[in-house]
C-alpha cells in the first residue's frame, strides 16, 4: 500500500494511493497514519481489504499540500557515511561500524514543501535518502529476519545538511542537521511487502534540474536489516519511528571547488524507484 497524509500543516487527512493513482479517503476506518496505525495488524489488514474491495471513497484533494506519511514521529535516527561511492567522493574511510546521530522530529515536512536555509548558513547542502519506517518495537534484535519484520515500510528522505555548521562549528554534527525543515518525507509510505528488496532501488537527485545523484541501495555498506539490527542494540525503536540510511555520490560536499551549495531559489527534486518524489524550493530563513 502506498499511504500518505494529504492537507494543511497540523490538519492532515490520512489517504492511500491505489493502483489507478486516484486518493482514498482513510478518514473513516482510520484516525492517522501513525505508529499505533503500523503497530496494529488488524487495522491495516481492514485497510488493505478496503482497498482491495474498492469501497475507499475518492478523495478531491487536488492542488493540496501533501503532508509527512507519517504523524507523531518519536525519533529520527541517522546513519552517516554509509555509502561506498559518498566515501570515496569525501575521501573518507569505510566505517567499521555505522555511524549514527539524530534528528529531531521537528525537521520534517512534507516531500514539496519548502526548505529554509539557515541564518549564517553558507554550505547548505542534499543528501536523497531510503527512509525506513519501523512498524513494531525493536530492541536488541539478533536476526536479519527479526530486523525486516520490524519494518513497515519506506519512503523518500531528504536529509538536508548545513555543512559549515555541522563540520566547522565544533560539536557534533547535530548542528548541521537540526535546521527547521531539513527533513522533507515522502509523498508515500510503501509498505514493506511492496518493496520485496530494499537493496535494488534507485534513487537520483537534481539540482535545478541538473542531475546531482544518481545511485543505487545496492552500494549501501549497511543495508536495511543490518542498519536496523544494529540500531536496536543502542536504542529502542518505537512504531513510527524513522531511520534515514544515508546517501550516496553527488552531493555539494564532494564536488570540485567551488562547491555548488544550496541558495535560495534553488530547486532540488529527488525520487527512489516506487517510494515517489519530492520537489522544494528553498528560501532563506
Amino acid at each position: 500500500m502506498k499511504l500518505l497524509r494529504v492537507g494543511p500543516v497540523g490538519a492532515e487527512r490520512p489517504a492511500l494511493l491505489d493502483a489507478d493513482g486516484a486518493l482514498r479517503d482513510l478518514s473513516g476506518l482510520v484516525r492517522d497514519i501513525d505508529g499505533a496505525l503500523l503497530a496494529d495488524e488488524a487495522a491495516l489488514a481492514r485497510v488493505r481489504a478496503a482497498a482491495g474491495a474498492g469501497v475507499l471513497p475518492v478523495l478531491d484533494a487536488a492542488g493540496e499540500r501533501i503532508g509527512p506519511p507519517v504523524a507523531g514521529i518519536g525519533k529520527v535516527v541517522c546513519i552517516g557515511l554509509n555509502y561506498h561511492d559518498h566515501a570515496r567522493e569525501t575521501g573518507a574511510a569505510i566505517p567499521e561500524e555505522p555511524i549514527i546521530f539524530m534528528k529531531a522530529p521537528d525537521t520534517v515536512v512534507g516531500p514539496n514543501d519548502t526548505v529554509l536555509v539557515p541564518r549564517g548558513g553558507v554550505k547548505t547542502d542534499w543528501e536523497a535518502e531510503l527512509a525506513i519506517v519501523i512498524g513494531g518495537t525493536a530492541r536488541y534484535l539478533e536476526t536479519d529476519a527479526q530486523a525486516l519484520a520490524a519494518v513497515a515500510g519506506y519512503a523518500v528522505a531528504h536529509d538536508v545538511t548545513e555543512r559549515a555548521f555541522q563540520l566547522e562549528r565544533g560539536g557534533q554534527w547535530d548542528k548541521g542537521k537540526n535546521c527547521e525543515t531539513f527533513n522533507p518525507l515522502g509523498p508515500w509510505l510503501v509498505t514493506a511487502d511492496e518493496v520485496p528488496d530494499p537493496q535494488a532501488l534507485g534513487i537520483r537527485l537534481w539540482v535545478n534540474g541538473e542531475p546531482k545523484q544518481d545511485g543505487t541501495t545496492a552500494d549501501q555498506i549497511f543495508p536495511v536489516a543490518e542498519v536496523v539490527r544494529y540500531v536496536s542494540q543502542f536504542m529502542t525503536l518505537y512504531p513510527g519511528d524513522v531511520i534515514n540510511t544515508g546517501t550516496p555520490a553527488g552531493v555539494a560536499m564532494g564536488q570540485p571547488e567551488p562547491k555548488p551549495f544550496l541558495r535560495a531559489g534553488d530547486v532540488v527534486e529527488l525520487e527512489i524507484d516506487g517510494l515517489g518524489r519530492q520537489r522544494q524550493e528553498l528560501k532563506n530563513a
